[in-house]
């Protein structure tokens, strides 16, 4: 832990009771130091390295709510971050859905640190990225390798105090044979994890059968899903399913309480198990536990922030996100089965294996409907065998009916962490065979 943003915090407020006595305030510093190895054509091309350190200030007063940034942590940055929120006060509208602050709390944990990732230099990045450029046996390579370590503390004028601490470490990489793409990503609190070999090796045998690849009609197809293409499926559910500002606004499929899904799927979002990637609390300083969102197939809750929480009449879940998106989910966990890989695809008559989606929007937010494309592989299953690799297909799938009940016909016995598309969190996810996935068109039409 980093006692220096706690000394921060409480700068800050001190600030604030001088300049506003009867104001309420919130304030969260966070350090967040980032390392990034890219690579392309199979060599390093880049090595990054940022840290910011920002302060952000929450003034209520007289019914009014003002939020600014900093990152000038020193004490004329501070200062003028106190004269120019409190300042703002005056001039900000009314704010009748104030939902005030949060009280004294304990957290559920502090983060999962890693004394790897910690310590991990320029060198430890490239050996991964050289085992997997390696065991892609001279096809063509490209990605990252990244390494991530945030603290954050947060105080309040309620008396409220948290703070944490938690690391990642990301792969992302593909292999190229004549055009043709295969990809493996991999997410963790540990560098130990990110075994660059086993994923070259993988990547690299995947691309080597992706040559002459068939082109298939459009159709209901069923198929067997790859973790990275279960990572999409998860996002979006993050976005738009699990949000309790559109839950509030009418625009969530989810419906409480009710079996939307398979008696198979379990989904939690889950940043403070030992091991897990996440930050225990959110900028509002609400501690965060494991949120049961599906619970064998019913559907037991969604993400709450203050103010949407006061508005369903429910608790918050320490689910702020800023921007004005609403409560994000960014640590999604789907509960493994039972069933390995192979035992999925041989249960498929007729179906196809698919690597990954891409390019994903929705088009109907309130069904989950989204179209998007395929990529990194699909091959066709006949009669439990893996055989001709398929061109990229155009789909539009309602998710939630992807994994109603009775559409899923297995669940993989292994889950796989996938990197966050922002913040620090993960996607994690079994392989899913499902008994159909609507693709609407070819890539190529």
């Amino acid at each position: 832990m980093s006692s220096s943003l706690a000394d921060l915090a409480h700068q800050v407020l001190d600030l604030v009771r001088t300049a506003a006595p009867t104001a309420e305030a919130a304030v969260s510093a966070d350090r967040t130091e980032q390392w990034l190895t890219r690579f392309a054509t199979s060599f390093i091309h880049q090595n990054v390295a940022d840290e910011t350190t920002s302060v952000t200030l929450t003034v209520h007063v007289d019914g009014r709510t003002t939020v600014a940034s900093t990152t000038l942590t020193d004490d004329a940055g501070l200062r003028a971050l106190v004269e120019r929120t409190v300042g703002a006060t005056r001039l900000a509208p009314l704010d009748a859905a104030w939902p005030g602050l949060v009280p004294p709390a304990s957290l559920a944990g502090t983060g999962t640190v890693d004394q790897s990732v910690l310590a991990a230099t320029p060198d430890d990045r490239a050996g991964v990225v050289q085992a997997f450029v390696r065991a892609a046996g001279g096809l063509e390579t490209a990605g990252y390798c990244r390494t991530k370590h945030w603290t954050g503390a947060y105080a309040n004028s309620a008396g409220h105090f948290v703070e944490g601490e938690a690391t990642s470490a990301d792969f992302d990489g593909i292999a190229r044979n004549d055009g043709a793409d295969s990809a493996a990503r991999i997410s963790s609190t540990r560098m130990s994890d990110l075994d660059g070999a086993a994923l070259g090796d993988r990547v690299g045998r995947n691309a080597r059968t992706l040559a002459s690849a068939i082109e298939l009609p459009a159709g209901e197809y069923e198929v067997v899903l790859m973790p990275e293409a279960v990572a999409d499926i998860l996002t979006n559910f993050a976005f738009y399913g699990f949000n309790g500002k559109q839950h509030n606004e009418g625009r969530s499929f989810a419906r409480l309480g009710e079996a939307q899904f398979d008696p198979a799927i379990t989904l939690t979002d889950d940043p403070v198990t030992p091991g897990n990637i996440g930050q225990p609390y959110d900028a509002e300083g609400t501690p965060r536990g494991v949120l049961s969102l599906v619970d064998a197939g019913v559907t037991a809750a969604v993400a709450h922030d203050r103010r949407t929480a006061a508005k369903a009449e429910a608790a918050s879940t320490g689910h702020f996100s800023e921007g004005g998106w609403g409560p994000m989910t960014e640590n999604l966990v789907l509960s493994p089965g039972s069933t390995p890989l192979p035992d999925l695809i041989r249960g498929v008559r007729r179906g196809l294996l698919v690597t990954d989606f891409w390019y994903t929007r929705v088009l109907d937010p309130r069904q989950m409907t989204l179209t998007g494309l395929t990529r990194n592989g699909v091959w066709l299953i006949e009669d439990g065998e893996i055989g001709t690799p398929v061109q990229n297909f155009r789909f539009t799938q309602a998710y939630p009916q992807a994994l109603a009940p009775g559409r899923v016909l297995g669940v993989g016995d292994t889950a796989v962490a996938q990197p966050s598309r922002w913040g620090l969190g993960s996607w994690t996810g079994p392989a899913l065979r499902l008994a159909s996935w609507n693709f609407t068109g070819t890539a190529s039409g």
